[in-house]
C-alpha cells in the first residue's frame, strides 16, 4: 500500500508571488517519446526545405552544364566543292618580240657616205640600206690587183723556162739540176698566183662590204648612224657600232613563264590568245609553237613560246600582252573558295566535317592547290567531290573537334530560322 506523499515540513515560500505558486507546480513533464517525435517532425520539415532548395539548383546547374557545352560546340556551314571544268582558262603576262630581230654592223672600215631607209620603213631583202666610203680599202684592191698581175706575169715566165729546159733535156743540152730548179720555179710561181687572187678576192668582198644591203623582208625600228659618221667594222663587243636594227614582223613571238603546275597541260598546239590595252575588245589568235623543255629552277616555270599573225601590223616587237591559255585538265579538280583555306605551320589545310553517332567532327585535311585567282582556288590533291568543306573555319579549330553544321542567315545567326515576311502591316490606328 503505498504512502500518501507528506508535505515538506519547512515549504520554501515562491519567490514569484502568490499568483504562479499553484501553476507551475500543476504543469505536467514532457514525454521522451513526445521530445523524439517533435524533433523528428523538425528535421524533415527542414530536410523538405533543403530539398526543396536544392533540387531547382541542381537543375540549374545541370542545364547550365549543358548549355555551356553546347555554346562550346562551334556552330559552322558547310558547302560542297565543286568539280572543275576539263578544260580552263589562265591568263599569263607576256612579252612580245619580233618573228627576227637584228642589229646590222658594217663589215669593213671607213665614213657612212649615204644612208637610204629610215625608222619606220618597209625594206625588201637584198635593198641597199646605206654606202660606206673606204678610200684605204679602195687602195688595197688596186695594190692587190698589181701584186696579182705580177704574180702572173712571173708565172708565165718561169713556166716558159721550165717548158723550155725540159725540151732540152730530152736532147741532154742542158744539165738536169738546171731544169727541176725551173719547174720548181714554175710551180712556186703558180701557187703565187693564186695567193694574189685569194688576197684580191678578200679586199673585193671588203669593198662589197661598203654597201649595207638589208639582210631579210623588214621594218628598219632604228638608224644609229648619218652621213660622215666614222665607222668601225665588226660588232659591238670590238668596237664596232650598230647601223641600223630590223624586225621581220609578219609574225610575233610572245614568251611567256607557265607556273609549273600548269605546264603538263602547255604543249605546242594549245591555243592561246593575246589581249592588249590599246585594243580594248580585241583578241589576236595564235598558238604554242615549242616550250623549253625544262623548268627554270628560279622562278620554278616552263618558257612557252607563241606564235601569232600579224599580218596588219597591229602588233609590234616589245609590247606587254595577256596570253590567255586553253588548257586541257589532265586530272580531276575542284574549286573551293578562298574563304575555306586555314594556313597552319604545317602547311595549308581545309576543315571538312565527318557525321557520326556522336555528332558531328571537324577533320584537318592537308590539299594541294593549283591555279589561285584571289577569289576561288583550285585544289588538284587532297579532297573528294562530296567532301562537306567548312566556310571560314575559326583559326582555334582542332582536329577532331565536335562541332554543329547549321545553315547559312545572310548576315542573321547561323542556324536560326529566317525572319517571317510581314503579312499584313499595322499601324498605329490598328488593321483595317
Amino acid at each position: 500500500m503505498t504512502q500518501p506523499k507528506q508535505p515538506h515540513p519547512n515549504p520554501t515560500p515562491n519567490q514569484h508571488g502568490p499568483e504562479t505558486q499553484g501553476y507551475e507546480d500543476d504543469r505536467p513533464p514532457i514525454s521522451g517519446r513526445k521530445a523524439i517525435l517533435v524533433l523528428t517532425v523538425v528535421f524533415v520539415v527542414a530536410a523538405v526545405v533543403a530539398v526543396a532548395e536544392l533540387i531547382p539548383r541542381l537543375r540549374a546547374e545541370k542545364g547550365l552544364k549543358t548549355r555551356t557545352g553546347e555554346l562550346a560546340v562551334a556552330n559552322v556551314t558547310v558547302e560542297e566543292p565543286k568539280v572543275g571544268a576539263p578544260s580552263q582558262e589562265i591568263v599569263l603576262p607576256g612579252n612580245m618580240f619580233a618573228y627576227v630581230d637584228s642589229p646590222i654592223y658594217a663589215r669593213t672600215d671607213g665614213y657612212l657616205e649615204k644612208w637610204y631607209f629610215d625608222i619606220g620603213a618597209q625594206v625588201r631583202k637584198g635593198q641597199l640600206l646605206a654606202t660606206i666610203a673606204s678610200p684605204e680599202v679602195d687602195q688595197q684592191l688596186a695594190q692587190a690587183k698589181a701584186d696579182l698581175a705580177t704574180a702572173e706575169a712571173n708565172a708565165g715566165y718561169a713556166k716558159q723556162q721550165a717548158s723550155r729546159y725540159t725540151d732540152l733535156l730530152a736532147s741532154n743540152a742542158v744539165a738536169k739540176q738546171d731544169t727541176e730548179n725551173f719547174v720548181t720555179q714554175a710551180a712556186s710561181t703558180n701557187m703565187q698566183v693564186k695567193s694574189a687572187q685569194a688576197n684580191v678576192q678578200r679586199i673585193e668582198q671588203l669593198t662589197g662590204f661598203e654597201s649595207v644591203y638589208a639582210p631579210f623582208d623588214g621594218v628598219v625600228t632604228a638608224r644609229d648612224v648619218d652621213i660622215g659618221t666614222l665607222i668601225n667594222a665588226g660588232a659591238g663587243t670590238s668596237g664596232g657600232r650598230e647601223m641600223f636594227h630590223m624586225d621581220d614582223e609578219h609574225i610575233m613571238r610572245v614568251y611567256v613563264n607557265v607556273p609549273q603546275v600548269d605546264s603538263p597541260s602547255c604543249t605546242p598546239g594549245t591555243p592561246a590568245d593575246l589581249t592588249l590595252e590599246q585594243y580594248p575588245g580585241r583578241r589576236f589568235h595564235g598558238r604554242v609553237v615549242r616550250t623549253a623543255r625544262a623548268i627554270d629552277p628560279a622562278s620554278r616555270t616552263l618558257l612557252v613560246e607563241v606564235d601569232v599573225p600579224n599580218r596588219d601590223g597591229s602588233l609590234v616587237p616589245g609590247a606587254y600582252t595577256e596570253v590567255h591559255f586553253q588548257l586541257n585538265v589532265v586530272r580531276q579538280t575542284l574549286i573551293l573558295p578562298v574563304s575555306t583555306l586555314l594556313f597552319r605551320q604545317e602547311g595549308l589545310r581545309v576543315v571538312t566535317v565527318i557525321h557520326g553517332k556522336d555528332g558531328d567532327t571537324a577533320r584537318l585535311v592537308a590539299i594541294t592547290i593549283g591555279q589561285d585567282d584571289g577569289r576561288v582556288v583550285q585544289v588538284i590533291e587532297g579532297l573528294q567531290p562530296n567532301d562537306e568543306v567548312v566556310r571560314n573555319p575559326p583559326d582555334s579549330i582542332v582536329d577532331g573537334e565536335k562541332v554543329r553544321v547549321v545553315a547559312p542567315n545572310n548576315g542573321g545567326v547561323p542556324g536560326a530560322p529566317p525572319p517571317e515576311e510581314n503579312q499584313g502591316s499595322q499601324g498605329p490606328e490598328g488593321s483595317e
